[in-house]
């Protein structure tokens, strides 16, 4: 059932990025994302309740709900036309945790793909944050990061999942390096527009420093 819900998550970020290309519908888009918001806020409790509450069981099963609250957020923010930044700020906590998620299972559980997944995640809530809250005209390229992430982070580990060949070790190691591989371009995007802005700021208060 997890993976189900991971798929249709996979479902629901690239119909999302679709909505941040222009390609689609942000109202009909929405149905989508309260679907499987509600979904990843049920199974969730449903798994607590069967699996127990043990220290690992809470910390995994509570990434689920920030999922389910991100879908569950843009779809009422789409559907009804709010403004959206109780989605952007949420985002912001969100990315942060995923930061914590990041550590943890880097340097506590050791988990290399799980680690870079959600460091996967924490750039692209932030995207997010950045775009709605601080206004950046990101629009596109966080639809590009939202079609990336879509595929590489949800959808085909969660097909894998349900083919039960996952864990396989030749599958994870083949999957760090499609994970460092997209780390790697979103860092040199980075890069780039932070060189790109200080040029335009130096090109901007040369030309004030000359009238």
């Amino acid at each position: 059932m997890g993976s189900i819900g991971l798929l249709l998550s996979g479902a629901t970020l690239f119909l999302n990025s679709l909505v941040l290309l222009k390609k689609a519908n942000a109202k009909s888009a929405a149905y989508l994302n309260l679907v499987v918001g509600t979904l990843q806020i049920v199974i969730p409790f449903y798994l607590l309740m069967h699996i127990g509450a043990g220290k690992w069981e809470l910390f995994n099963t509570a990434g689920i709900f920030f999922f389910g609250v991100t879908y569950l957020l843009v779809g009422f923010t789409n559907l009804k036309g709010l403004n959206g930044t109780g989605l952007g700020w949420f985002s912001l906590w969100v990315s942060i945790m995923s930061v914590l998620y990041t550590f943890v299972n880097l340097v506590m559980i050791h988990d290399v793909v799980n680690g870079l997944l959600w460091a996967m995640w924490a750039y692209l809530w932030y995207l997010f944050f950045a775009g709605i809250v601080l206004g950046k005209k990101i629009d596109r390229y966080t639809g590009i990061v939202a079609m990336i992430q879509s595929w590489t982070t949800v959808t085909l580990p969660a097909f894998l999942m349900i083919l039960g060949i996952w864990q396989d070790p030749i599958i994870l190691k083949v999957w760090i390096v499609v994970l460092g591989v997209a780390i790697l371009y979103f860092i040199v995007h980075e890069v780039k527009s932070f060189v790109k802005n200080k040029r335009f700021q130096l090109f901007n208060q040369t030309g004030l420093k000359n009238q």
